[in-house]
């Protein structure tokens, strides 16, 4: 399987028991390939501050054992895949600095593992959610989204309002 690489792409197997993946300030350029959510051990997906286009695939919501996913200051662009919340034992998820866009999926809110969550400086709309591990998440890890209408009043406002 090829993934993409500094220097074009790199050639992987899915049964490589790849448990870190940490390529994070690596000069990195190029998109993120549906193929990655083919690495069933993969635990950290590290590809922050490198210069990564296009979308998140949603594929990565196959990456049961993945418990970090820092792809923070790129140039993603697009929604934030509703297949996160898939990711059971997901700890991390930064994806803060990026040119995201389209509501906090409410998925993410059933991953009982997650700790740290900051999506910071995109371009998301509508509120944010307050159940699960987002009770928990500082709201300044949702600045300067100047779409999002902060915390939902679940029962008292229309979720994705502008959104």
């Amino acid at each position: 399987m090829a993934y993409m690489g500094a220097c074009g792409p790199v050639h992987l197997h899915p049964s490589i028991g790849l448990d870190l993946g940490d390529l994070g300030n690596s000069n990195l350029s190029g998109h993120l390939v549906p193929e990655l959510g083919h690495l069933e051990h993969l635990q950290y997906l590290e590809l922050y501050k490198n210069n990564i286009q296009g979308t998140i695939p949603a594929e990565l919501g196959s990456l049961k054992n993945l418990i970090s996913l820092d792809l923070y200051n790129n140039n993603i662009t697009g929604t934030i895949p509703k297949e996160l919340g898939k990711l059971s034992s997901l700890v991390f998820l930064r994806l803060n600095d990026n040119s995201l866009n389209g509501p906090i999926p409410r998925d993410l809110a059933k991953i009982s593992s997650l700790k740290v969550i900051d999506v910071s400086n995109n371009d998301l709309c509508g509120t944010i959610p307050t159940s699960g591990p987002f009770e928990h998440i500082p709201l300044n890890n949702f600045d300067k989204n100047p779409r999002l209408e902060g915390p939902e009043l679940q029962g008292l406002a229309t979720y994705d309002t502008n959104c």
